[in-house]
C-alpha cells in the first residue's frame, strides 16, 4: 500500500485508498479475506485498562485501620508472652483478610465480566451483502455504512456522505459537530481538520455515509492516545461513599467506647492486659469494616440478575438510584409496542388499499377485491418511492426464510416498507440497478423528511420523499391521480390531513410519500412535490405492557409516554396499554406545551406534572420534561434510542437506552440498556433496584445490631465489675462467623415482590433512618440482656464453674445473633414464608456457622485457644432458651407492626 494510502488516507483520493486496500465498494471483502486480515491485524479493540490484579486486591485487605488494631493486639500478646493468643489473633487477621479477598475478588471479576456482556455492532458490506457484525471483527478494507446515532468503531476514510456530521469532542476537543466531505486534503492536515475521516470513539450526530476502514484497534487515532493511559481511575458510587463515611464515624465512636471499657475494667480491678486486649478486639468487632465489600457484592449480584432479565447496567451507581425512581418517561415504539412494524393500509387518491400477510407473502385488497400492483400504476409508484427512499436491507436470502423471519438490517419502519415492496415484487437492489442513487438528503428532525435522488437513463432525476404527513403535505403542490397529476388545493390538503388523523386514531403510524422529476441533482428536495399517498403501519402493543404498567402504578411510580407520533396515535396506544382511559383526549399534550420550568405559570406546571402522554416531542422538549419533574423532587428515568436522545438520557437520573433499535450513542450515554427493548424490563429493573437497596439496608441493620450487642455486653459487665461474658478471641471468632456469612447471605437474597406494593423511597433517604437506628439499639439491647441473663443464670442458678459460664454466654451471643437474621424480614411479611426464610444462601450460612460454633467447643485445639469447654446438657438448654428470646421478641414486634398497620 502506498504511503499516502497507508499513513495519510485523508491526503489520497478515496479511489486510491480503495485500490490500496484491494477492495470494491460494491462487493466488500469476502469472508476468507476478512478472516485473513483479522489474523494479520488482530481484533478491533483497544487494550483494556489494566484490571485490578489479584495481588492488589489481596494487599488492600490488610491496609485498614481495623487490621492495624488487630496487629497491635498481636504485638501486645507476644510482648506479654502469650504466644498462643498472639498466633490466634494473627490467624484471625489472615482469615478475615481471606474472606474479604474472596468476596471482593468475586465482586470485582463479576463487574469486569458484566461490562463485557455489552457488544457493539457495525454495519458493513461483505460478500456483496450488507450485514451487521461485532465491531471487534472489523478489519482494514471493510466497507462501512454510517448513520446518525452510530458510534464510530474504527478509523474510516469516507467516500460518500449526505449531510454527515460527527461529534469529535472526545478526540479533538472541538465542541461543535464537524461537517464531513469526501475530497482529499493536505497531507499536513491536523486531526481536527481531517474532514474526510471518521475516527474511532466519535459519534455521528447527523446524516449518513459510506467509507472504508483504514485502521483498527490500537492503530487508530484513539488507540494511539489510549496507549498513553496506564490505568483508568476507579469510580466510587454514592452508596460506597456513604458506607465508608458511616464506617469511619463508627470507628472513632467505637474507639472512644473501647477506651472507656478498658478504663472501667482496669478501675474495677481486672487485669490490665486483658482489658487492653478486650478493648482492641471490641473495637475491631464493633465496626462493620466489611460493609463496602458486601455492598459491592450485593450490587454486582443484583446487576447479574438484571442482566439475566435483559437489563444491562452501565454504571454501578445506577442500581441504587433505580430503587428510588418515581417517574418513568417511556417512548412508544418498541418499548410499549412490539416494534414489529407492518404496512397494513395504503391510502391513495384512487382509494384505500388494505395490505395483509407476513414477510414477502401477502395481498393488496381494495373494496374486498385483490389488486395487482403490476397493473395499478399509482400503487406501484407509491411502493417504489417507499423502497427508493430507504436505507434498510432485507437480504438476498429473503425467499429462503420463514414469512415471519424477514426482519432485515436497518430501521424497523424502513424494513417494513421494503417488505411491502417485496409483496408487490419490487426489489430494491434491482430497482437501484435501473435507477442508481445519486445522492441522499438524510432524515432531519426539523423537516421530519428524507429524500433520495435517482438518475433516469433518459436524463433527469427522480426525487423520492417520505416523512411526517403534515410536513410532506406542506411541501406538495400536486396530487398523483389516475387522470394525471393535479394541483393540490387547500381543501384537498385539509382532506388528506383529516385522513391522516383518522388513521392515527386507529393506532397506525402514518407516513406520507411524495416524488418529483427534476433536471438537476442539486435541486432542492422539498419543493413542488407530487403527493402520492399515506402508508399506515401497525405496531401492536406488547402483551406484557398492561401488567407492567399496573405493577408500576401500584408501586407509586408515575408513567409518562413520550413519543414523536401524532396525538391520535399516541392516544390510541396509551389507551390500549392502560396508561389512560379510553377517549381521554384531554390528557394527551403536544410537545409545544413543554418549556423551561422557569417560564411556566404555576397552574400550567401542575397540569403538565399530571400529564400522562406527550406527543410530537422534540429532543429539547424531553430535556424540559425531565427538568420539570426533577424540580418537583422526582427521580426520573427516561428511555431513548436516537442520537438526539443522548442529552435527555444524560440529564435523567436513570437514562435507559434500547439495546435492539437504539443507536450506539444512546447506549453509551445511558445508565441502563434494555436488551429486548421491553417496558416490562424497566419495571423489573426498578423492582430489582428496590430489592438491592433493601438487602443492603438489611445487612447493615443486622451487622450493627450484632456489633452493638457485643459492645453493650462487654461494657455493662466491665462497668458493673462482673466477669466478662465474652473474651477477646471469642469476639474475633464471632466477628468471622456470625457477622460475615449471614450478612453476605442477606446481601444477595432475591428479596420480596412486596417491594412493588409501596411508594418509592426519597432519593435523600439514608441507608438507616431514625426508625432503623432505633431498631439497632433495641435489637442490640435485647441480645445483650439475653447474654448477660444467660451468664447470670449459669453462675447463680446452675452454679457452673470454671470456663463453662463464659462458654454459655459466648454461645448464647453467637446463636442469638444467628437467629437474629430472621428478624430482618420485611415488616408485614408472613411469619413462616418470607424473603428471609426462602433465601437458600441464608440457610447455608446458618448451617456453616453452626458447624463452626460446634467446632469451637468440641475441637480440643480450637476450644483451648478460645478458652471454652463443652457445655453440659443444662448449659445447652440455657444457651438455646436464652438465645431465642431476641428472635421471639423481634417476631412479636413484627406481628404487632402488621396488625397496627
Amino acid at each position: 500500500m502506498t504511503q499516502s494510502g497507508a499513513y495519510t488516507p485523508w491526503a489520497a483520493t478515496h479511489e486510491e485508498v480503495l485500490k490500496a486496500l484491494e477492495v470494491s465498494p460494491e462487493k466488500g471483502l469476502d469472508a476468507r479475506e476478512a478472516k485473513r486480515r483479522a489474523k494479520q491485524h488482530g481484533p478491533n479493540q483497544l487494550r483494556e485498562a489494566k484490571a485490578r490484579s489479584t495481588w492488589r486486591i489481596l494487599f488492600v485487605q490488610f491496609k485498614s485501620l481495623m487490621t492495624a488494631l488487630l496487629a497491635a493486639a498481636t504485638a501486645l500478646s507476644f510482648a506479654f508472652g502469650d504466644w498462643v493468643e498472639g498466633l490466634a489473633i494473627a490467624m484471625v487477621i489472615l482469615i478475615n483478610g481471606a474472606i474479604g479477598f474472596v468476596t471482593e475478588l468475586r465482586a470485582t471479576r463479576s463487574m469486569e465480566a458484566l461490562y463485557r456482556l455489552s457488544r457493539v455492532n457495525a454495519k458493513v458490506r461483505r460478500d456483496r451483502k450488507i450485514q451487521e457484525i461485532p465491531a471487534a471483527e472489523l478489519v482494514p478494507g471493510d466497507i462501512a455504512f454510517i448513520e446518525a446515532g452510530d458510534m464510530i468503531t474504527a478509523d474510516i476514510r469516507l467516500f460518500e456522505v449526505s449531510k454527515l456530521q460527527a461529534d469529535e469532542s472526545a478526540l479533538t476537543g472541538e465542541s461543535m459537530p464537524v461537517t464531513k466531505k469526501v475530497e482529499p486534503l493536505e497531507k499536513e492536515a491536523v486531526l481536527a481538520d481531517r474532514t474526510n475521516m471518521l475516527f474511532k470513539g466519535t459519534a455521528v450526530t447527523r446524516g449518513s455515509g459510506e467509507g472504508v476502514v483504514v485502521a483498527t484497534g490500537m492503530n487508530t487515532e484513539l488507540g494511539r492516545i489510549s496507549s498513553l493511559v496506564e490505568e483508568a481511575e476507579e469510580e466510587r458510587t454514592p452508596l460506597e461513599r456513604r458506607l465508608d463515611e458511616m464506617s469511619r464515624v463508627l470507628i472513632w465512636a467505637t474507639l472512644a467506647i473501647a477506651a472507656v471499657v478498658a478504663g472501667a475494667g482496669i478501675l474495677a480491678g481486672k487485669e490490665v492486659f486483658l482489658m487492653v486486649e478486650t478493648s482492641i478486639a471490641l473495637a475491631v468487632a464493633a465496626v462493620p469494616e466489611g460493609l463496602p465489600i458486601v455492598a459491592t457484592l450485593a450490587l454486582a449480584r443484583g446487576m447479574w440478575r438484571m442482566a439475566r432479565k435483559n437489563a444491562l447496567i452501565n454504571r454501578l451507581s445506577a442500581v441504587e438510584t433505580l430503587g428510588a425512581t418515581s417517574v418513568i418517561c417511556t417512548d412508544k415504539t418498541g418499548t410499549l409496542t412490539e416494534n414489529k412494524m407492518t404496512v397494513t393500509r395504503i391510502v391513495l387518491d384512487v382509494g384505500t388499499i388494505e395490505v395483509d400477510g407476513q414477510g414477502k407473502e401477502g395481498a393488496f385488497i381494495r373494496d374486498g377485491k385483490p389488486v395487482d400492483p403490476s397493473e395499478d400504476e399509482i400503487l406501484r409508484q407509491a411502493l417504489e418511492t417507499a423502497v427508493f427512499c430507504n436505507n434498510a436491507a432485507l437480504g438476498e436470502d429473503l425467499e429462503k426464510r420463514a414469512p415471519e423471519d424477514t426482519q432485515g438490517v436497518g430501521d424497523p419502519m424502513e424494513v417494513a416498507l421494503l417488505r411491502a415492496g417485496a409483496k408487490a415484487g419490487i426489489d430494491r437492489s434491482r430497482l437501484l440497478e435501473e435507477m442508481r442513487e445519486i445522492r441522499e438528503e438524510a432524515f432531519d428532525e426539523e423537516t421530519k423528511m428524507m429524500a433520495t435522488y435517482h438518475e433516469y437513463e433518459s436524463g433527469g432525476y427522480l426525487v423520492a420523499v417520505k416523512g411526517a404527513p403534515e410536513s410532506v403535505l406542506e411541501s406538495c403542490s400536486h396530487v398523483c391521480a389516475s387522470a394525471g397529476d393535479r394541483p393540490m388545493k387547500d381543501e384537498e390538503r385539509s382532506r388528506w390531513a383529516e385522513r391522516n388523523r383518522q388513521m392515527a386514531k386507529e393506532g397506525l403510524r402514518v407516513l406520507a410519500l411524495a416524488m418529483k422529476r427534476v433536471e438537476q441533482s442539486e435541486a432542492r428536495p422539498y419543493e413542488d412535490l407530487v403527493f402520492q399517498g399515506l402508508l399506515g403501519l401497525q405496531d401492536p402493543p406488547r402483551g406484557d405492557v398492561p401488567d407492567a404498567i399496573r405493577a408500576c402504578k401500584r408501586a407509586g411510580v408515575r408513567l409518562i409516554m413520550v413519543t414523536g407520533d401524532q396525538p391520535e396515535t399516541a392516544q390510541s396506544i396509551a389507551s390500549a396499554v392502560g396508561l389512560i382511559d379510553d377517549g381521554s383526549e384531554d390528557r394527551v399534550f403536544h410537545g409545544r406545551h413543554l418549556k423551561d420550568p422557569e417560564e411556566l405559570r404555576p397552574e400550567d406546571r401542575r397540569t403538565l406534572l399530571e400529564a400522562p402522554v406527550f406527543c410530537r416531542v422534540s429532543p429539547k422538549q424531553k430535556l424540559d420534561l425531565i427538568a420539570l419533574h426533577q424540580r418537583n423532587n422526582a427521580i426520573v428515568a427516561m428511555t431513548g434510542d436516537g442520537v438526539n436522545d443522548a442529552p435527555a438520557l444524560k440529564k435523567a437520573d436513570i437514562g435507559i437506552a434500547m439495546g435492539q433499535r437504539g443507536t450506539q450513542v444512546a447506549r453509551e450515554a445511558a445508565d441502563m440498556v434494555l436488551k429486548n427493548d421491553a417496558f416490562s424490563t424497566i419495571a423489573t429493573a426498578v423492582q430489582e433496584g428496590r430489592v438491592i437497596f433493601q438487602n443492603i439496608r438489611k445487612f447493615v441493620l443486622y451487622l450493627l445490631s450484632c456489633n452493638v450487642s457485643e459492645i453493650l455486653a462487654v461494657s455493662l459487665a466491665s462497668v458493673a465489675g462482673a466477669p466478662l461474658p465474652i473474651l477477646p478471641l471469642q469476639i474475633l471468632y464471632l466477628n468471622l462467623v456470625t457477622d460475615v456469612f449471614p450478612a453476605l447471605a442477606l446481601g444477595v437474597g432475591k428479596g420480596d415482590t412486596s417491594v412493588m406494593e409501596h411508594p418509592p423511597r426519597a432519593s435523600s433517604e439514608p441507608i438507616l433512618t431514625r426508625r432503623h437506628w432505633t431498631a439497632v439499639g433495641a435489637y442490640g439491647t435485647l441480645i445483650t440482656f439475653s447474654v448477660l441473663g444467660a451468664l447470670g443464670l449459669a453462675l447463680n442458678w446452675l452454679n457452673l464453674q470454671g470456663r463453662e459460664p463464659v462458654t454459655v454466654s459466648f454461645l448464647t451471643l453467637a446463636f442469638a445473633q444467628l437467629w437474629h437474621a430472621f428478624n430482618m424480614r420485611d415488616p408485614g411479611s408472613r411469619l413462616l414464608r418470607n424473603d428471609i426464610t426462602t433465601n437458600p444462601f441464608l440457610w447455608g450460612a446458618l448451617a456453616l456457622c453452626i458447624l463452626l460454633l460446634l467446632a469451637a467447643v468440641y475441637l480440643p485445639g480450637l476450644a483451648g485457644v478460645l478458652k471454652v469447654v463443652r457445655p453440659s446438657r443444662e448449659g445447652w438448654f440455657l444457651v438455646l432458651g436464652m438465645s431465642f428470646i431476641p428472635l421471639a421478641a423481634g417476631q412479636m414486634y413484627q406481628v404487632f407492626i402488621r396488625r397496627d398497620s
